[in-house]
């Protein structure tokens, strides 16, 4: 399988490409934030492997991971894969984020106006499965970070992880439709129950896998875990 990235110049967001290899269909994963947008680097990418996109997988709606799905589906049609709890966001992502923060103060120097969904927009099901690109995609609602956050299995070998599972760490869980306890239920019952071998690409920072997590990761243990509150 193939795995490329292009990090996206703000919040260094992973806009991760995979396929089943060279010259093959791809699919691209949250297509963040750059000036104007982030479709020239990701054009560049695809092409420098000589793929052709033809999907648009989507972990949560924060700006930092939507930005340039609209440019990107217009220069190359293809359909966008996104939960229905943060589909909202695809056309007002100020709904999960903090008012005068540094992601609204973006919207309004990029153009606030400029936010629709593209043309061809499919909710995925939580537990679901679906081929594209060649590639066997397996849906896992995972809420905490946002109210709609998903983690996709690509193949049974990849776990493209959004804002939910970090190297060390995991998404924050203040922002609006965020949720401490729904984090930690998500990281009981959807991360922790996945093999250890699967390696995770998560939306931030470097590859690692699901057995080094449950080991290192401080948020995958039980003093974390067992703790009440909202």
């Amino acid at each position: 399988m193939l795995v490329d990235r292009v990090i996206a110049p703000y919040f260094e967001t992973n806009c991760w490409v995979l396929a089943t290899g060279v010259g093959q269909e791809c699919v691209i994963v949250d297509p963040g934030i750059a000036k104007p947008n982030l479709v020239k680097d990701i054009i560049e990418k695809v092409s420098e492997h000589n793929l052709k996109p033809v999907g648009i997988l989507i972990t949560h709606g924060h700006l930092d991971h939507i930005f340039s799905v609209l440019p990107l589906t217009k220069q190359t049609p293809m359909r966008t894969f996104i939960t229905g709890d943060d589909r909202f966001l695809l056309t007002d992502p100020t709904g999960a984020i903090d008012k005068g923060g540094v992601s609204e103060q973006l919207i309004s120097a990029f153009g606030g106006d400029n936010f629709k969904e593209p043309d061809d927009v499919v909710e995925v099901k939580d537990f679901s499965h679906f081929e594209i690109a060649g590639l066997e995609i397996g849906a896992i609602f995972a809420p905490g970070h946002t109210k709609g956050s998903v983690i996709y299995t690509v193949d049974n070998q990849q776990l493209i992880s959004g804002d939910v599972l970090f190297a060390g760490s995991i998404g924050r869980t203040d922002l609006p439709t965020g949720s401490a306890s729904q984090m930690r239920k998500t990281l009981r019952e959807r991360i922790l129950t996945l093999p250890d071998d699967l390696n995770v690409l998560p939306g931030h920072g470097g590859q690692t896998t699901i057995a080094i997590e449950r080991v290192r990761n401080p948020y995958l243990q039980d003093d974390f875990l067992n703790q009440n509150g909202r």
